[in-house]
């Protein structure tokens, strides 16, 4: 009987939903088989939102397959991108892959935009989705003044960290000058915009470096603000302060800490609104001040939270839902809560959605004069728009096609011709985004094929389904159908379920079920079969399961675990506890179906699991074990072993003795061994050496002997507890003298003149010598030589010398030991060689290669090893700086610097060279003795560099309207100076910097006067010199035109610019400084003056009563009393440097001029480069320039060192 369709659906069994979602994407997955023609397939794209690396090299990733194998083509923000027309630009062979090489050169911005890959062939074309593509962004905080906070104890407080905007956003945290996280708490946390709330303050929350940082992972870089400093005083500090300073003695006197009820902080108002997309994490955040510190709650005022996906962060201050969906609309409501009241804040969610599929299109395969559908729908809030594309052209411009009719979104074929084949795109967008699919018509006409591997192997387990594959292909689409047996009997569709995707399942597979099936697939074009087998396993049983048991702690316990098996299958037993690992513990022993435990202690008990596995099915059992404590007995008392006594030696050999014992009392802890150690009298007295360990079952050992040794033996017994003390010492034994059985070891022949051979050894110590008399015979042979061995007897040495001995030559060398009763065995020879010389050759053939500017390669011929005279140790290289013309004149007041090279090398590297220089060197070969001669000398000379930054920079005559400045040339030119760069840009009273001049200067210059300059106004200026390598590192200097004391502007000036010119910051102003002190120095004149007069004058009898009445409370102020904090500002805006102040004459030194943290002191152990980014690998780059405007700078270089913080 046929089967053809899957029957109606039933209820199924819980353990059949995942079966039938297997089948599912069996069904979803099938594909024309690649050796059919076929329109191309989208098979790799990169994202949508692409951000990229800039300092790496761009790769756009467009894969797709097809038959023909497809060509492809690229847009760029819609229009053709012509990839042969920018060398930087290559496409992977074969495929659609991009990459552009902006390593080497080129910006990544310059490659910003929107791309669209196009994979083409003669059955249609399937486009990629728009792919945007942006370069990752982490810029630079503007740079601005902070001035010190000081308030009160108790009061709420916000720090502002507002960070720079990145791509992707940064991840903001808050952290000390010694990088230290600042702890966080219900009183003092994190907004979700990076600001650091404060409820209330105390006084420990005083400190001077409050530091936000953001990372930008997509660069691995961080950026940090300057630090904020804060101080908290207490009430009583604050009224001293003011009683100090006022009369008013009644002023502040409330409470020091008012408790006051809560507040929010953020958001602001009583309600607020917020959208989230669908799919999105929806996070709502309250912060409150008050005191004491609020409590945060939560609640959804038209429903209820959702129980698995809410989650609360940030001490219950920020409400999170994931996976958002639009059922989680309506109000939510925070409540702040403490002591003295509560407060509420609604936020209003709404849920909208980017589109999503409802039913995406699929590829079909059609045969001639077949209908079928392509069906596209997507949902979203608001409703997507679906529309039409056929080969990535809009199917209303498309070439038309008779079979083709659009229902909105649908598309209709009816009798397909081969012509009809083509990719169809549906495109279904609102304005949170878009979905792109691709689904291909292919007419073909096919006869059916199978696609399962044949005689395919099926093994179940009795009593579950069984699952039978047949993958096919056919167009028109065949039909399946399946047989049992040679015989070829139908299968009744009341015992087997056929799928659509010709897979075959069994429900309930039963022992008869064994056997061949047979698959046959028949379309108008021909038929197909495959045949598979099924054998059905019994199942795999516990017939014994583990016992529930009790038993006292320090015993030992059992479980037991019998299984049956399929016999045919390996079966495996594992042991669990609490379901995890057996504890890695002697203790537990596996033994076949058992699992012992040994010593059961407290920890022991719990659930101990059976597991039983095999390839095809697993079961289990457990039981639980309960300790308990043991019935109280008295307590025993453990010790070490008491020692052994009565030692006797018996049995006396030349080289052997018997020793025997009797053991100590074992102090109720069994004795596990004995140790038995032996002293030399003879030769080492007091001393005594490990000879054997035996059984704590034995009471005597045989004992190995050496030749002319007075011994003496002890005893030592050993349990749990430790070693027990030495027995008293046996009666001592004197053994027989003999000849050597060893020779001396660590042999070794070298020289120390070019004529001499020394010759030493490892003497043997006075056990090993065996007998009296211990000598050395030291043998000597030339090799390659005509020469006999030369020999010599000598004392017990450890060194002999050879003299008058060729020049590093090798020789053959023994020692063998001696005694008076005979010789050692005949000893292993090892290879010297006599004394080395100095080299006699120079290397030749010395050449230099100048890679860079401060790099050189040398290469140069080896030296001929006989004219070494020695062990090659390598070559080495001296270079130095010289003048032209005078290389033999100075050279004995030049520096010269050396490099070794070590073995047989021929080439080397010189690093650090100098720019711009020339050089000289020569190369020496190096052996033990020391170095040969010097080559003959080679100059070269390092092209041009970048100069370092002009070793000074004043600006000096500031006028009205003008400023000179003059400068040093730059110390290190690198090579002749083209010209200078000078820029500079206003700051205004808020310290934003205005746009940027840019300015070139004839390099002969160290003097420019700038003019038609604002009056009253601060500069920045940037100043670099240039060679024709390029520009060098900057220096930075600011200076401000002379106020219009006249407050009357030049005729040309408008009156709106005017109002702009004058709103300057008074404080800084040099006249009205001046002023002030002029004031001040009046004022102390006065008091001295009065003071004078008043001694003069003795007292008076106001003066009298006022000393008779005087107010102990009323003190004069010192100077570090009541007084607050002073603020200063450096003229270069560095909140964080201490002590530093800009020189009278304006100059500003290089190394003081680079905006570096590292300068700030602080604690700070870190480097950072001067645009204030933590740079992992310190390389110690300038500042770059500045960016036009407020606009913030690219940081130099990614992290390493700080990703442990985050």
């Amino acid at each position: 009987m046929q089967l053809k369709i899957m029957p109606k659906k039933k209820r199924l069994p819980a353990g059949r939903v995942a079966l039938i979602l297997f089948l599912c994407q069996m069904i979803s997955a099938l594909e024309v088989p690649l050796d059919l023609v076929q329109p191309p397939t989208i098979t790799q794209q990169s994202p949508k939102d692409y951000i990229i690396d800039p300092r790496e090299n761009i790769v756009i990733q467009c894969e797709a397959k097809g038959k023909p194998p497809p060509s492809f083509s690229w847009t760029r923000n819609g229009t053709h991108f012509d990839i042969d027309k920018d060398p930087l630009v290559t496409m992977k062979p074969g495929s659609g892959t991009l990459t552009i090489n902006i390593m080497s050169e080129g910006k990544a911005e310059t490659y910003e935009g929107v791309y669209q890959c196009t994979a083409r062939n003669e059955r249609g074309a399937a486009i990629s989705n728009n792919i945007v593509v942006r370069p990752s962004r982490s810029p630079l905080w503007t740079k601005e003044k902070l001035e010190p906070i000081t308030l009160r104890n108790g009061q709420s407080l916000v720090l502002p960290c507002r960070p720079p905007l990145g791509l992707p956003p940064p991840i903001i945290f808050w952290m000390d000058n010694s990088f230290q996280r600042l702890p966080q708490s219900e009183r003092v946390s994190q907004g979700l915009n990076g600001d650091l709330y404060f409820s209330n303050v105390l006084p420990e929350d005083t400190r001077e470096d409050y530091i936000c940082y953001a990372r930008f992972n997509h660069t691995q870089t961080i950026q940090q603000k300057q630090p904020i400093s804060v101080k908290v005083i207490s009430v009583d500090e604050l009224n001293d302060t003011i009683a100090a300073n006022l009369s008013d003695t009644e002023f502040y006197s409330a409470k020091p800490n008012r408790e006051r009820p809560p507040t929010f902080l953020t958001p602001e108002g009583n309600t607020s609104n917020k959208e989230e997309l669908r799919g999105n994490v929806l996070s709502l955040e309250c912060i409150a001040e008050g005191l004491p510190t609020p409590v945060i709650y939560w609640i959804k005022e038209d429903g209820t939270l959702p129980t698995n996906r809410t989650f609360y962060r940030n001490f219950k201050k920020t409400l999170q839902i994931i996976q958002v969906s639009e059922a989680d609309s309506g109000n939510y409501q925070c409540i702040a809560k403490n002591a003295l009241g509560a407060i509420h804040h609604t936020i209003s969610v709404t849920v909208k959605a980017a589109p999503y599929w409802i039913l995406a299109p699929q590829n079909l395969v059609l045969s001639p004069g077949e209908d079928g559908s392509l069906i596209c729908r997507a949902n979203g809030n608001p409703k997507p728009r679906i529309s039409w594309l056929s080969n990535g052209v809009p199917i209303e411009i498309a070439p038309d096609d008779p079979s083709r009719k659009i229902d909105g979104d649908t598309i209709i074929f009816s009798n397909v011709q081969e012509r009809s084949s083509a990719v169809y795109q549906c495109n279904a967008s609102n304005e949170y985004g878009y979905l792109l699919a691709n689904a291909f018509v292919n007419v073909l006409a096919e006869p059916p094929r199978i696609l399962t591997s044949a005689n395919t192997l099926y093994q179940v387990i009795a009593n579950r389904p069984a699952l039978l594959d047949c993958a096919f292909f056919g167009s028109p689409l065949p039909t399946i159908e399946w047989f049992k047996g040679a015989k070829g009997s139908a299968l009744r569709d009341d015992i087997y379920v056929l799928h659509e995707n010709g897979t075959l399942e069994i429900p309930v597979a039963q022992k008869d079920s064994t056997g061949t099936y047979t698959c046959v697939a028949r379309n108008k074009l021909g038929m197909a079969k495959n045949e598979v087998h099924l054998e059905i396993k019994d199942p795999t049983r516990i017939i014994k399961q583990p016992e529930y048991a009790v038993v006292q702690r320090g015993s030992t316990v059992s479980f037991e675990c019998k299984v049956k098996h399929d016999h045919t299958l390996t079966l495996t037993i594992t042991w669990l506890k609490d379901n995890g690992e057996l504890p890695s513990d002697g203790r537990f022993t596996v033994d076949k179906d058992h699992l012992e435990v040994a010593d059961v202690r407290d920890s022991d008990g719990g659930a101990y699991t059976c597991v039983a596995n095999t390839t095809l099915d697993m079961v289990s059992a457990s039981a639980v074990l309960s300790v308990v404590a043991p019935t109280p007995t008295p307590a025993p008392i453990y010790d070490v072993p008491n020692p052994p006594f009565d030692l006797e030696l018996t049995d006396q050999l030349d080289k052997s003795v018997q020793l025997s014992w009797t053991p100590g009392d074992d102090n109720n802890s069994p004795i596990t061994k004995f140790i038995i150690e032996y002293e030399d009298a003879m030769h080492e007295a007091g001393l005594w050496h490990h000879q054997t360990e035996v059984s704590g079952m034995q009471t005597t050992a045989q004992l190995k002997l050496s030749p002319y040794v007075n011994y003496s033996f002890r005893v030592m017994a050993v349990n749990s507890l430790g070693r027990s003390l030495p027995s008293e010492p046996s009666e001592q034994y004197l053994t027989k003298a003999a000849e050597p059985d060893t020779n001396p070891t660590a042999v070794e022949g070298l020289g120390s003149e070019p004529d001499n051979l020394v010759i030493t050894w490892k003497p043997l110590n006075g056990f090993e010598s065996n007998g009296p008399g211990l000598q050395y015979k030291v043998s000597w042979l030339q090799k390659d030589g005509d020469d006999e061995w030369a020999s010599v007897v000598v004392a017990n040495v450890s060194k002999y010398i050879v003299s008058g001995t060729p020049t590093f030559v090798p020789y053959l060398i023994k020692v063998q030991a001696l005694n008076d009763v005979g010789f050692a065995p005949e000893p292993a020879v090892v290879m010297g060689h006599s004394g080395e010389d100095l080299p006699m050759v120079a290397p030749g053939n010395v050449r230099v290669n100048v890679v860079n500017s401060t790099l050189a390669e040398v290469h140069w011929d080896p030296v001929p090893l006989k004219s070494i005279r020695g062990h090659l140790q390598g070559y080495r290289i001296y270079y130095w700086k010289a003048q032209e013309g005078s290389l033999k004149r100075n050279r004995r007041h030049i520096e010269k610097k050396i490099l070794t090279f070590q073995g047989n090398k021929t080439h080397g590297m010189l690093p650090g060279l100098e720019p711009f220089s020339h050089y000289a060197l020569n190369v020496r070969v190096v052996n033990g003795k020391g170095e040969g001669p010097a080559s003959p000398d080679r100059v070269f000379n390092t092209p041009e560099g970048v100069p370092s930054a002009p070793s000074s920079l004043k600006i000096i005559n500031p006028t009205l309207d003008s400023l000179t400045l003059e400068w040093d040339p730059p110390s290190r030119p690198n090579g002749i100076l083209t010209e200078y760069t000078l820029k500079y840009q206003p700051i205004n009273s808020t310290h934003e910097l205005g746009p940027l001049v840019d300015l070139k200067i004839p390099a002969n210059k160290t003097r420019w006067t700038l003019k038609n300059l604002n009056f009253s106004t601060r500069y920045k200026f940037y100043f670099y010199a240039q060679t024709a390598a390029g520009s060098g590192s900057q220096i930075t200097e600011e200076a401000v035109t002379t106020v219009d004391e006249a407050g009357i502007l030049p005729p040309d000036v408008g009156a709106g610019k005017a109002m702009a010119s004058r709103q300057v910051d008074i404080a800084t102003q040099g006249w009205f400084i001046g002023l002030m002190c002029a004031v001040a120095l009046l004022i102390l004149i006065l008091l001295i003056v009065c003071f004078i007069r008043r001694n003069k004058g003795g007292k008076y009898p106001v003066k009298e009563k006022e000393d008779a009445h005087a107010d102990p409370e009323i003190q004069p102020m010192k100077e570090d009393d009541g007084t607050f904090g002073e603020y200063s500002d450096a003229e270069d805006h560095k909140p964080l440097k201490k002590g530093s102040r800009t020189p009278s004459d304006r100059t500003v030194k290089k190394e003081d001029s680079d905006d570096s943290l590292v300068d700030y002191g602080e604690g700070v152990n870190g480097q950072f480069n001067e645009d204030g980014s933590f740079i992992g690998q310190y390389s110690g780059k300038k500042e770059k320039e500045p960016a036009e405007g407020n606009e913030s700078s690219e940081a130099p270089s990614p992290v390493n060192a700080m990703n442990s913080f985050v």
